[in-house]
């Protein structure tokens, strides 16, 4: 299946792709030595139309679909996978689950500022108990007479240390199936026992913000119920088979950033009087690149594209992000042994996406779950009746 892109799609990409070599791409090696997020590029992000781009216009959106979404991505992981992940989380779980499962006030309260860049958004389901287990949540919402009382703590909350607006999930009741007792709820950075800790210093995306959300004591509104109470299960994996697309958009674009680097270099390094792109083991390398990428491509933009049509896009997005995610570390090993020890260096930016690279097979869901949704799809579609 090949794709082909509308004259909007491709001034997305052609806008994008500017903006990330003038604004982005200068700045990718340092944020990432000094473990510091981009917080100058959010406005600009903004400003372009990339925080708000399933938003629809009425609320100050650019009113875009999933594959516009995903070409974003794409083109902005090429240079820098932090700042693809910052516009990946905001876009996918912090704006998507209000957009589709807030009543009218809060989409009024949250949208716009969340579509402007005002208000960063992050979303909470990971704990230290709680990590592929979703379901295994300590964290409590206890109902009280105007509302709830939260406690307990998240883990590994990308934009944590920026965001002002975090839909977080806890557990409500404690009656029947553990799926059943959770809840989801948008909580606002400012209330009362409401902190966060101290983000970790990790192998890669290390310019990300990741710290722990610490919950005392916080009392919520009725009003900060999103959906309905139970239906918290249902909002979180609902969130997750879009935003596995985006982290699959993430590592195809390490892969293209990995596999641009090591075409230049194999064409500038001379070895034995000549360039080592005439050499058949790199040809072959780069060979393999390349086809691994076009594959991986057409997995996400399907995925996207189905997504953007309304049609079931679970498995697909599975498949995209399993296979992307494994692409782009085979991608980026191989473009750092078409640097040689160069590319084991700070100096080439191939060893930056190989510690990239890794991330995109954990978070959104490790590549072990997709293996298992793929397969539980593949039996039900096949089970004799």
């Amino acid at each position: 299946m090949r794709f082909e892109l509308t004259e909007e799609q491709q001034l997305i990409r052609d806008s994008v792709k500017e903006f990330v070599q003038s604004e982005i791409a200068p700045l990718a090696a340092e944020i990432d030595r000094d473990h510091r997020p981009p917080l100058e590029t959010i406005p600009k992000l903004a400003e372009l139309g990339l925080l708000g781009m399933f938003v629809p216009t009425e609320y100050s959106g650019a009113g875009l679909d999933a594959l516009s979404y995903v070409i974003a991505v794409e083109e902005i992981a090429k240079a820098c996978a932090t700042t693809a992940v910052m516009v990946e989380a905001h876009n996918s779980l912090a704006i998507w689950p209000i957009l589709h499962y807030g009543t009218e006030e809060q989409k009024q309260a949250y949208l716009p500022g969340m579509a402007t860049g005002e208000t960063m958004g992050a979303f909470g389901l990971t704990e230290p108990g709680a990590g592929t287990d979703a379901a295994a949540q300590s964290s409590t919402a206890v109902p009280t007479e105007d509302g709830y009382l939260l406690n307990g703590q998240k883990v590994f909350i990308t934009g944590a240390g920026y965001a002002k607006v975090f839909v977080v999930f806890a557990r409500t009741s404690n009656e029947g199936p553990a799926h059943k007792g959770i809840s989801a709820f948008i909580v606002d950075r400012d209330l009362p026992g409401f902190d966060i800790g101290e983000g970790e210093r990790k192998l890669g995306i290390r310019a990300s913000s990741t710290p722990p959300l610490m919950f005392s004591d916080v009392r919520l509104p009725k009003s900060a119920l999103l959906g309905k109470e139970g239906q918290g299960f249902e909002i979180a994996m609902r969130t997750l088979d879009g935003g596995r697309t985006g982290i699959a958009a993430q590592a195809l674009g390490i892969a293209e950033g990995a596999l641009a680097a090591a075409t230049d270099y194999a064409q500038q390094r001379v070895q034995f009087g000549r360039p080592i792109s005439s050499m058949q083991a790199i040809q072959w390398m780069l060979a393999d690149m390349a086809t691994e990428i076009e594959a991986g491509r057409l997995l996400v933009y399907q995925a996207a594209w189905l997504e953007s049509q309304g049609l079931p896009h679970a498995t697909a997005g599975a498949m995209a992000k399993l296979f992307c995610a494994e692409m782009a570390s085979r991608v980026a090993g191989k473009a750092i042994q078409v640097h040689g020890g160069n590319g084991y260096t700070e100096a080439y930016p191939v060893e930056r996406f190989y510690r990239d690279a890794k991330i995109t097979e954990i978070y959104e869901g490790t590549n072990e779950v997709q293996r298992i949704l793929i397969a539980k799809s593949l039996l039900k579609s096949t089970r004799r009746a």
